[in-house]
This record gives structure tokens, sequence and C-alpha cells, in this order.
């Protein structure tokens, strides 16, 4: 899968852009600020609806503009497709595929599917839990976009079940009278239900992803391993595998966390208060890799996402965002030779020997919100 032309409509810096892409490398070269990164940003939207920059819609809007437009024509195989995201800050964004009616946005993933290193992947190793669940989230979304729907779902549950322990709790400090908690129930059942789904994705891809990020850390810093990726629930009880076990594990353990949930006001035990622990050797990584080891350990799990969407028949668009000004000569080349056969990869640098030699292919010069093939 490839994309084969990149239109922007008061995105970011863009006015208008028109960016026809070819397969095999192509980098965007330019100083810092110039709205390279932009570029790219715009394409990782279209497979996750999401920026690996900011949190929500509004900076992704020109300044100025209402609304920004993000249109990628794709080609897999011999199919062709047309797909359009219409950002409406504020307002319900909108989608199109092959310019037909209007479709829900989460019905264009799977479309487009992307992997993204950037400089912000340095906090999948050294920041909060919430970095590690959005990162396997959204892989598992890629590989299923399906499960869009029930993260979606979850997170409604989950916004109930908080607003009635919110309101529990309110009562009981305020003295007032005890609540009905007999609708809890009810929202226990929906939060086990649909949690037990989005963990047990979560635990298969942990399971596939560790050979592949032991495998690609060693090819990465050769010696410096091994890696292990251990899921941490919230709850100890949480141990099962199957969607079943994991519904009534976490039944059982929101049942023990209740009262303490009452008190607090706030849901304690689900898929939103996991983690991913990564080790390297028989330590966590996080507070005792070094700022190299932490850079490789980054790259390993985004080559190890790469390896897996890849072997799965739909290889995605790999992005390599600003990286390599980040790493040293000996990781630059390691990463370089193990991206370069890729369908599709996009690079962004702010100078042309910042892209290894083995990364030949098509340049753009980007400045003052031009886009100029060279």
């Amino acid at each position: 899968m490839h994309v084969t032309h990149l239109s922007l409509a008061d995105f970011r810096s863009y006015a208008r852009a028109e960016v026809p892409l070819d397969p095999g490398v192509t980098a965007f070269v330019g100083p810092n600020g110039q709205g390279k990164t932009n570029l790219v940003e715009a394409v990782g939207y279209l497979a996750t609806l999401g920026s690996h920059r900011v949190s929500s819609d509004a900076p992704l809007v020109r300044m100025g503009a209402d609304r920004a437009i993000v249109r990628a024509q794709v080609r897999q195989g011999e199919r062709q497709q047309l797909v359009e995201l219409e950002l409406n800050p504020g307002k319900a964004n909108r989608a199109r595929i092959n310019r037909s009616s209007q479709v829900r946005p989460r019905d264009v993933l799977g479309i487009v599917r992307t992997v993204l290193f950037a400089p912000e992947d340095l906090a999948l190793v050294k920041g909060d839990p919430g970095e590690r669940r959005r990162f396997l989230d959204e892989l598992i979304t890629a590989r299923s976009p399906r499960m869009a729907g029930v993260r979606a779902d979850y997170e409604r549950v989950l916004k109930q079940r908080n607003t009635l322990l919110k309101s529990a709790a309110l009562a009981r400090r305020h003295g007032g009278r005890s609540m009905d908690m007999s609708t809890l129930d009810v929202w226990d059942q929906h939060l086990a239900s649909t949690g037990a789904e989005l963990l047990a994705r979560r635990l298969d891809l942990v399971a596939a992803l560790q050979p592949l990020a032991d495998k690609a850390y060693e090819q990465l810093a050769p010696g410096g391993g091994p890696v292990a990726l251990e899921y941490r629930p919230s709850a100890a009880g949480i141990t099962g595998h199957t969607r079943e076990e994991l519904r009534d594990q976490l039944m059982a353990a929101l049942a023990e966390a209740r009262k303490q949930e009452i008190e607090r006001g706030v849901t304690l035990v689900g898929p939103q208060r996991d983690d991913l622990l990564l080790k390297l050797g028989q330590l966590p990584a996080k507070g005792y890799a070094s700022h190299g080891e932490s850079w490789s350990y980054a790259l390993a799990l985004r080559l190890a996402s790469y390896e897996l969407l890849r072997a799965e028949g739909n290889e995605p668009v790999l992005i390599l965002d600003d990286v390599f000004a980040e790493l040293d000569a000996r990781r630059r080349e390691r990463l370089a030779e193990l991206v370069a056969t890729g369908e599709q990869v996009l690079v962004t640098a702010a100078v042309d020997d910042d892209v290894p030699h083995v990364l030949a292919g098509a340049r753009y010069a980007v400045a003052d919100g031009t886009v100029e093939r060279l």
C-alpha cells in the first residue's frame, strides 16, 4: 500500500498543497519550522484520526480558517481509493471515501496504514503509561479497524461510570443521602465486557510484538539486549487470556474496588490504568536505560510494529519524521538499512546530509509554505 497523492487545504501552515508521491523513498528537506512535519503528520492523521504532536484537532487548522481538509489517493495492488477527512474543531469531523456520500471518520481507518517514527517516541520509554497504552491501542486499530468502535464504546462507558462515581463521592462528602448504586452494576457489566475485548487484544499484541522487538533491538544495538515486554494490568487478579476469563476477572476486580472507587469518585480498575513494562536485560528501561538505549528501544518498538503489519499482508507507509538527526552515525545507518526496502518511506530532514545515502529516492524542498520537487 502507498499514497500516490496528498492534498491539503488549510491544514497547519498550508493554505493549499498538492504533493504527488511515488513508491519507495521520498524525503522532505528544509529548515525547521517550514512545514515538513506537517506533511507527514497529515498522512499519519488519515491512518489514526489523530496527530503524533498534539492531542486535539484545533492546532491542525490554519490560523484564520474554519476547517481543514486532508485528502489522499491510495493504491493497494490494482485498487485505488480516495480518502478525505474534514477537520472541524468544536464540531464533528466529516469523512468521504471515493467522493461518495459521507461516512463516519472511523470508517476510513485501514485504508491508510502508517508506522511513524518521531522524536516524540522517546516518551514510549521515558513517559507515562498513557503513552504506551496509546501505542498499543493505535496498533491494535491498525491491525483491526473495527477496534476503533470498541475503544470508543469503552471510553463512553468509562465516562458514564466515572460521572456516577463522582456524584456518589460528592454526596457522601457533603452528608447527603446515599445514592441508589444499582445503576453502577449495569455500568460494571458494560465496562467489563468492552474492557475484556480491549484487554484481550492488547495481550495478544504484546505477545506478537515481543520477539519482533527483541530482534529489532539486536539489529539496532548488537549485544545490548535482550528486551522484554510485560503487560501490567491495574488489578492483581487479571490473569486470564480469553475474553470470557478477562470479563469475569474484571467484574471481580470492580466489585473489590467499589468501596474505594466511591470514596475517590473515579474508576480504579480497567485498561485505562494498565501499563506496558519495558525491560532491558533484567531492569526496567524507564529510569535505567541511557538516552541512546532508550532511543534504540523506542525505535525497536516501531520497527516491530512495522514488521508485524508487514507480515499481515498490507504493508504500511513508514514515516521517519526528523529521526536521523537524533541518532548517532551507527544507529542512523542501521535504521536506514532496515527500512530501505519499504514499499513507501517518507522522511523529513533539516538538511540533505541527514538522510542516509541508502535511502535514495525523490526529494522535495520545503520552505515558506511551498513544496517543490527537486
